[in-house]
Formats: structure tokens, C-alpha cells, sequence
């Protein structure tokens, strides 16, 4: 039940560019009436503003159940999102998005779902199933479906993959979106994936625009998003807890205000405690950036671009708003969504539901002869090793000479901290498998291990470290959890944070999860001696082959360039 109230401060409306010292009446979850009181704004009051909306999110990044993320993001201002159920329908399929809907469903705030479209992201590697195009035909039917996601799979688009084909025709036969995923696209390679060949028309007949791939949130440089940018995309900024885009792409904000919109793709739990969109509002705003073109990518053109239920604070829309102390650092006072109070001061209102487990999770644990590897696997002098970006997703391929692996006695290679150079495995957690195995630099840890079966995109177990014994233990938490993230001081000592959801998320409060979080990620840190700003998210993404250049799958090292593999398990 709604209750009738009315809000005064400083009515902020994005499409006017105007701000106005008002009221703000509420009735039955709708603004009945916005009646300013005077022309300009009233200084020392707070402000009224639309809601926030991040533009792409995979919830279960958050290690947290949708109810719960929604718990800590009501607190900084975000009333909707657009989330892509991958991760979850890459370990259970149908019913991990089906679980998704249902759990997201049961709390005050606007989740807005897509049809996963690369389920698994590619065939070199190990994931719990497959959905094919009919299971997308089924999903872009449901009302709560409302675009298709990452259509990450860009050589199909570019080569006509029949299954790809018809993944983007379905979307259009409903008139629902297509996310992009294109990490690197350019000039007519780019033109060709946004327009996906112009063989489509729509439910109301011939297409009207050329673009098909309407979004990316992968651009790493400027150069790429404006390149994107004048082929008809809209480009989303990334700032999450691992990829971070902010800096690179936020100064296209001022020429570009219609097509660019915030988003946190992935963001573990601590983070979400901290801040979600207003961070990012505030950021902009610091940069010069007009507060009115902020506020646009910060909800409006989310809104409008995927015909979302969110209202944009004018009258008869739904009441979804905020109030914050000022437009410099979007300190959220209150949180309103369908017109009731779902936040205020740093409390959130939400409340925990009860959900259902549901998992996939078939690994017993391992031993450290499984490990091993032999220095055969590398014929020539020099080993190709993984370099892992801080803030990025992609990586570098860089020779490290055999030599400085390699111990004589046993002709095993092994980590190497001195230069930085640990031992890397992904263990499929689906089935029994052979360990593949590879070598990564710049995860700086001194000792121990970390491991997670948070794994994108296949959620296998990742795990690196300086020692076997160490690896196996962290490796052998997760597994005894059957999920979760898992950092191992040695042999026999470590910590687990169990994801018993998926081997993905909690099913626990979520400030409880995050403060387990930050503390597994602190002595990841602090004792293990990791120089990354957040090692769990960048290890996440080790397995990632859909982002260049070097990435290691369950079934062996990968060139994500050339789309092929260096060895094989």
C-alpha cells in the first residue's frame, strides 16, 4: 500500500534543463502534481532528482542474490537496472534465469532482465549448459525479458553464425534492444558487427535504422567509443570493481550526452556498499562535465534507450526519485521507488527473503600431482605468460624465458615471485577433467594462494598462487563449499566466503557478505602480498576468452586474438 505524501527541495528535470524550488506530490505510487514555489533554485535545500539506473550489471558479480544487491543499492540512489542473468544461466541454464526474475521480483526495486545470448560465451571451453536460439525465442517472450544481452560472440555476428542470426532476429521480431560486446572493434569491422549485415526487419516490417547492436560497454579508449559512437552506438562508461573505463571515456560526455550512460558491468559487494551511479555522477561533475548531461547518463538515457518502467519525475509518472544534499556529491538523503521510502540516511528499508539454493557443481577435491606441469608443455625457450592489467579486463601475452620457471631437478615449472610470475589453473567444476595450467604476472603475491568459482564466463574454479600445496588448499575450500572465493596462507591455514547460490552468490545478508568480502580481500592483500586494487575481480576474469589477448579456459591456454589455442590440456 502506497502512502500520499509530498516532498519539497529542488526539483530537478533533466529534459528542461531546469531547476526549480517546488513540491513534489505522491499519490498511489504515481507524482500526482510537481508545483514550483519559485523560478530558481533555494540555496541550502536539498535536491530532487530521477532516480539512478546502471546500464549494465550482472548482479551475481555482486556475490549477492537479487534482493539483496537491491538492499545496498536503494542506499546510494539507484532505483533500476539492466541486468544480464549470464553468469547464472552459464552454470544452471533456464532455471538460473527463471531464479533470477522470481528472487528479483519479491522487493520494491525495477530490475530490468535480458535474454542471455552467448550461453556458453564460446566452445573453447567448459560450461554447465547451453542455450540455444529457441531457449532465447522463450526468454525474449517474457514480459520481464527486456532486451537481448551481450552479443559477445562478434566473429558470429560478422561471419552470419546462423544460431547468432537468429538470437538478433528474435530480439527484433519483439522490439527489444541488443547489447554489444566488441572489446577492440574498429573502423568497418565495427560498422559491420553494429549493423549485423542488414538482413533483418523488424515486427512492424523493414528496419528504419541501421543499427542492430545498439550498445557497448567494452571501449577501452576514446578513440575506440567515438569510432562506435559515429556508427550509431551508444556507449556505455565502466567504472566497476575490476574494468575501469571512467577516466579513459568520460570527457566524450560533453559532446555526446544522448548516447553515453553510466554503468558498473561488475561490482563486488564491499564496492556496493560504498557507492554505485552517484560516485560516478559526482566524478563527472568534479570534471566540468553540465550536470544536466550527467543526470542523462546517469538515468535518462538508460530509461528511454530500453523503454523501462522508471519514471523520469514528471507528472503521472511512476514515483521513482531521490534526494540529495547537493548536485557536487550526490549524497543521497532518501530513495523512493513506486512512491515508497526504500532508503534514507544510510538505512536501507528492504528487507531479507528467504530464496531457494539451486547449484552445479559436480568437482571432488583435488591433490598437487595434479598440478604439476611438466616443462615439455612449452617446447621452446621461452614461456608465454599472462599479463593482468590492473583495472582492465584485457590482458597481454608475454614472453618469459623458460629458464626462470624452470626447476632443474624436478623439470617442473613453477612461480616465480621474484619476477612476479605465479602459476595459474582452472579446474572445471562440471566435471572430472584434467587441470589446465599457465603462468600470470602481476598479481604480486608473496605466498599462499588464491582461488574462486567465480570464473567468468563458464564459472570453472580459478585459482593462482605461489606454491602447489598452497593452491591446492584454496582450490579445495572452494570446492568443499561447492563455490565460493577462498584465499590459502599455506598448506593448511586459509579462509572461504561460501557462494552456495550457483557457486555465485550468498544467500545472506548482503552487508553481512560484504564485510566477509573485504575481509578475504584484505588479506589477500595484506598478507599474501597482492598489489591489485581488486585481485578476486581481476582472477574472475582470467578465463574470459571473449576479451584479447591471453586468457586460460578449462581446456587450456587461449589467444584471444587470433581465437585459437597456444596448448591444450
Amino acid at each position: 500500500m502506497h502512502n500520499n505524501f509530498s516532498v519539497a527541495g529542488n526539483i530537478v528535470n533533466i529534459e528542461a534543463k531546469t531547476i526549480k524550488y517546488g513540491i513534489v506530490e505522491v499519490k498511489h505510487g504515481k507524482i500526482m502534481a510537481i508545483t514550483p514555489l519559485q523560478y530558481n533554485a533555494k540555496e541550502n535545500e536539498p535536491y530532487i532528482l530521477p532516480g539512478f539506473v546502471d546500464s549494465h550489471v550482472h548482479i551475481e558479480s555482486s556475490m549477492l542474490i537479487p534482493s539483496e544487491f537491491a538492499k545496498l543499492a536503494v542506499l546510494h540512489g539507484t532505483v533500476a537496472t539492466i541486468s544480464d542473468p549470464h553468469e547464472i544461466a552459464n552454470v544452471c541454464g533456464m532455471e538460473g534465469v527463471h531464479f533470477m526474475i522470481d528472487n528479483g521480483k519479491q522487493v520494491n526495486f525495477k530490475f530490468n532482465f535480458g535474454a542471455p545470448s552467448c550461453v556458453p560465451a564460446t566452445n573453447f571451453e567448459t560450461a554447465g549448459t547451453v542455450l540455444n536460439s529457441n531457449d532465447v525465442k522463450a526468454l525474449l517472450a517474457m514480459p520481464e525479458i527486456k532486451y537481448l544481452s551481450e552479443m559477445m560472440n562478434f566473429p558470429g555476428v560478422l561471419y552470419n553464425d546462423e544460431e547468432v542470426m537468429k538470437k538478433i532476429e528474435f530480439a527484433l521480431q519483439q522490439g527489444k534492444p541488443i547489447d554489444g560486446h566488441a572489446p577492440g572493434l574498429r573502423g568497418e569491422t565495427a560498422k559491420n558487427y553494429i549493423e549485423a549485415n542488414q538482413k533483418f526487419t523488424s515486427s512492424k516490417g523493414q528496419l528504419t535504422s541501421k543499427v542492430i547492436i545498439s550498445t557497448d560497454h567494452e571501449c577501452f579508449t576514446a578513440e575506440e567509443a567515438l569510432d562506435k559512437l559515429n556508427y550509431g552506438m551508444k556507449i556505455l562508461i565502466r567504472e566497476g570493481s575490476a574494468a575501469k573505463n571512467f577516466e579513459a571515456l568520460i570527457e566524450l560526455l560533453h559532446k555526446h550526452e544522448d548516447n553515453i550512460m553510466f554503468c558498473s558491468d561488475d561490482k563486488h559487494p564491499d564496492s556496493l556498499v560504498v557507492n554505485h551511479i552517484n560516485a560516478l555522477c559526482a566524478r563527472a561533475v568534479a570534471k566540468g562535465i553540465d550536470v544536466f548531461k550527467v543526470l542523462k547518463a546517469a538515468s535518462l538515457n538508460t530509461i528511454k534507450h530500453y523503454n523501462l518502467e522508471v519514471g523520469l519525475l514528471q507528472p503521472n509518472d511512476s514515483a521513482d526519485f531521490i534526494v540529495v544534499d547537493n548536485l557536487t556529491n550526490f549524497n543521497v538523503q532518501a530513495t523512493y521507488i513506486n512512491g515508497s521510502l526504500v532508503a534514507q540516511n544510510g538505512v536501507s528499508f528492504i528487507e531479507s527473503i528467504a530464496c531457494n539454493t539451486i547449484n552445479n557443481f559436480s568437482c571432488l577435491p583435488i591433490n598437487k600431482e595434479a598440478l604439476k606441469v611438466d616443462s615439455t608443455l612449452y617446447p621452446n625457450t621461452e614461456v608465454p605468460v599472462i599479463e593482468a592489467l590492473d583495472g582492465q579486463l584485457i590482458t597481454n601475452n608475454i614472453p618469459i624465458a623458460k629458464e626462470n620457471l624452470l626447476d632443474t631437478k624436478t623439470n617442473y615449472l613453477e612461480s616465480n615471485t621474484t619476477i612476479d610470475v605465479l602459476k595459474i589453473v582452472v579446474v572445471n567444476r562440471y566435471s572430472k577433467a584434467p587441470i589446465a595450467k599457465a603462468f600470470i604476472k602481476n598479481f604480486g603475491l608473496q605466498k599462499g594462494a588464491l582461488a574462486s568459482s567465480v570464473a567468468h564466463d563458464s564459472h570453472n574454479i580459478v585459482a593462482v598462487g605461489v606454491d602447489d600445496e598452497s593452491l591446492v588448499h584454496a582450490i579445495n575450500l572452494v570446492i568443499n563449499e561447492k563455490g565460493g572465493v577462498a584465499v590459502a596462507f599455506n598448506a593448511n591455514e586459509g579462509k572461504v566466503l561460501g557462494l552456495p547460490i550457483a557457486g555465485l552468490m550468498s544467500n545472506k545478508d548482503g552487508f553481512e557478505v560484504a564485510t566477509a568480502y573485504t575481509e578475504i580481500d584484505k588479506l589477500s592483500k595484506d598478507v599474501l602480498g597482492s598489489t591489485l586494487q581488486s585481485p578476486f575481480m581481476t582472477l574472475s576474469f582470467m578465463a574470459l576468452l571473449v576479451i584479447p589477448h591471453l586468457k586460460l579456459s578449462d581446456k587450456g591456454l587461449f589467444d584471444g586474438g587470433n581465437f585459437n589455442f597456444i596448448n591444450q590440456v
